[in-house]
């Protein structure tokens, strides 16, 4: 039985999800042309909904997304079609109830029910990645002659507090393809927010000047690059990195390790967490929770021991309407 995602209300304010999705049964599906179709519609989509793309990474079976939903405000008229315009550039906008259709720039306005529609799919979450999905399907579909399910499953989200969970997450997405041994240095990797913003794209810079609390990407850049791979830390030459078990048990015993360290592992609760930030942050998204839900199974969130010098984060490892459990002990990584 499929259960409520955990969202916020909009309403409420700015929030930030890390999302990922993964094709069906993992197969590698996605070659260097399938994932820059993927990487143009992640920034249409976004723009279309409103949604502001942190930073993001595509690798062969799967992507991973950081987004920052923004406060609910009215979309005006105007602003609607613009959108509508950057996601359908050869389509008409509808004018009347028989269906017949005009371009977006005529001066004859769309049905009310048509702007209503459309502005539905903006400002949410699930709208942005229903659609995105959707799209990207029927592209890849076509491109392929194949048909059927392109995803194994609905996409999982993780809220994620601003500043120092902020910066971990985003730099846990920088890091994939580093992590998955196809290059030693994310810039070199194409299909990812940093390598976007290294390159000049100023909505991937903007993106990460927010992640690093700078207004100019001249004064971010070098602080996110030594984030990503820790101050004075040198490229390794092997495709490798610590095992899971080494990574736990060095946590447990308060072992101090370089964020980048921790970071090119297979950190499950970065990604199949339901809220990642501080005690406070996750208690206060849990208080809503009930409030909205009810009775909530698992009273209590999870503090993680410290990593490295960021001190400790606080997981809420699955959360959802009538359910949620505080974190357990993270699972083996698969392979």
């Amino acid at each position: 039985m499929r259960r409520p995602r955990l969202k916020i209300d909009p309403r409420e304010g700015a929030h930030y999800y890390h999302c990922m999705s993964r094709t069906v049964n993992s197969e590698w599906l996605f070659a260097e042309g399938d994932r820059e179709a993927l990487r143009k519609l992640i920034w249409a989509v976004s723009e279309f909904c409103g949604l502001r793309v942190v930073t993001y990474a595509i690798l062969s079976n799967h992507f991973h997304l950081l987004v920052k939903v923004p406060k609910a405000t009215f979309v005006e008229d105007e602003e609607v079609l613009r959108r509508y315009a950057v996601l359908y550039p050869n389509s008409a906008t509808p004018i009347t109830g028989s269906g017949d259709n005009m371009p977006a720039a005529s001066t004859i306005n769309p049905l009310p029910s048509w702007m209503d529609k459309q502005r539905r799919q903006m400002g949410d979450l699930s709208a942005f990645m229903k659609i995105l999905k959707q799209r990207f399907t029927n592209l890849f579909n076509t491109r392929h002659e194949r048909h059927g399910t392109l995803w194994s499953e609905r996409f999982k989200s993780v809220l994620v507090e601003g500043s120092r969970a902020l910066k971990m997450i985003a730099a846990y997405i920088d890091l994939n393809a580093v992590r998955a041994g196809l290059v030693q240095d994310p810039k070199d990797y194409r299909f990812c927010g940093y390598s976007e913003a290294v390159a000049g794209n100023g909505r991937a810079r903007k993106g990460l000047c927010e992640v690093i609390e700078e207004m100019s990407w001249k004064n971010a850049a070098p602080h996110y690059r030594r984030l990503l791979f820790g101050i004075g830390s040198k490229p390794s030459d092997t495709k490798g990195s610590i095992s899971h078990q080494a990574l736990e048990g060095m946590l447990r015993s308060k072992g101090v390790l370089p964020l980048h360290v921790v970071l090119r592992c297979r950190v499950r609760y970065l990604s199949e967490g339901g809220i990642v930030g501080s005690r406070n942050f996750v208690a206060g998204e849990l208080q809503k929770l009930r409030r909205k839900y009810g009775r909530v199974r698992g009273l209590e969130p999870r503090t993680l021991p410290p990593i490295a010098d960021w001190g400790p984060i606080t997981l809420l490892r699955r959360c959802q309407a009538g359910i949620c459990e505080p974190g357990s002990e993270p699972r083996r990584a698969k392979p």
